[in-house]
């Protein structure tokens, strides 16, 4: 038996992009699984969410295509993102200085919300379609509004093993 500390423990920002991938584990999109983690400044989870649909729509009654003839039998008027559903589950009102652990970088809908809830930070594990308007008017904002974008890539490869 070892009598010091374990030396290969998940650090905060590993334990919290942890959850977000977790989280993005409950998405029912066939295509992308988005997770988010809304973490307080005492280093506690106070909000989670992931990309589907809205309390009370059934899963199986709404496309999930990604293209069609008309954009209303596409998921995309449906399906509420993580970041937002996150930001939701919250109980209360967000405390200032909060940060957010999102698995995709949060697009322009997003970022609006992100910003007037007063998150801080944002750290991100993927970004899609860079040079895309949303993705530019995303960080447009979060930059004029102060918030910080961080890129992160955990340290460790991590699996869950129940």
């Amino acid at each position: 038996m070892s009598t010091t500390k374990r030396t290969d423990y998940l650090s905060w920002n590993e334990y919290f992009m942890f959850h977000a991938k977790m989280a993005a584990q409950r998405s029912k999109d066939p295509n992308t699984q988005v997770g988010a983690c809304i973490v307080d400044l005492q280093k506690k989870i106070i909000g989670t969410g992931y990309n589907g649909l809205p309390n009370g729509c059934n899963d199986d009654d709404f496309p999930w295509e990604r293209q069609a003839e008309d954009e209303y039998n596409t998921k995309y008027p449906y399906v509420v993102h993580g970041e937002i559903n996150a930001i939701l589950n919250v109980d209360a009102k967000i405390p200032p200085g909060c940060e957010m652990f999102v698995t995709m970088f949060p697009c322009n809908e997003c970022a609006k919300a992100i910003i007037q809830c007063g998150i801080k930070r944002v750290y991100y594990n993927f970004i899609k379609n860079e040079d895309s308007v949303s993705n530019r008017t995303s960080r447009r904002m979060f930059e004029k509004a102060g918030i910080e974008l961080i890129y992160y890539q955990p340290n460790k490869s991590i699996e869950l093993t129940i």
